[in-house]
C-alpha cells in the first residue's frame, strides 16, 4: 500500500477506536456531546447496546490496522479493502437506521479511504 493510502486508513481506523471508545466507556459522559440526536433518556437506556456496538467498532478498527500491519502484497491491499467495506456498510446501514449524518461522518470517510486505496494500488 502506498504511503497515502496507508494514512487514510489508519485515519478511519482512530475514527472507530473514539468511536468505540465513547461507546464502551463514556457512553454517559460523552455520548451526548457525539451523538447530540439521541436523547438523554436513550443514552441511559442503550448504555450496555451501546458497548457491543462499541465492540464491533474496534474489530472494524483491529482489522484496518492488521492490514496496515501486513508487508505482503496482495494481501495488505485485500485485508484492507474487506475491512473499509464493513464499514461502509455500517455507515450506508447506520444511515438508513439511525441517523442520516452517520453517512457522512463514517461511510463517506471510508470510501475516500477505499478510493484512495484502489487509486494508489
Amino acid at each position: 500500500m502506498q504511503i497515502v493510502s496507508m494514512i487514510f486508513v489508519g485515519l478511519i481506523a482512530l475514527e472507530l477506536l473514539f468511536i468505540a471508545w465513547v461507546e464502551i466507556f463514556t457512553w454517559t459522559s460523552q455520548g451526548p456531546k457525539v451523538f447530540p440526536y439521541l436523547s438523554a433518556t436513550s443514552i441511559k437506556s442503550t448504555k450496555k447496546m451501546a458497548a457491543n456496538q462499541g465492540i464491533y467498532n474496534v474489530f472494524l478498527a483491529a482489522g484496518l490496522i492488521w492490514s496496515l500491519l501486513i508487508k505482503t502484497a496482495p494481501w495488505n491491499f485485500y485485508i484492507a479493502v474487506f475491512f473499509l467495506g464493513c464499514v461502509i456498510v455500517a455507515g450506508i446501514f447506520g444511515a438508513i437506521t439511525s441517523n442520516k449524518s452517520i453517512l457522512f461522518k463514517q461511510a463517506f470517510p471510508a470510501i475516500v479511504a477505499m478510493a484512495f486505496l484502489c487509486a494508489f494500488r
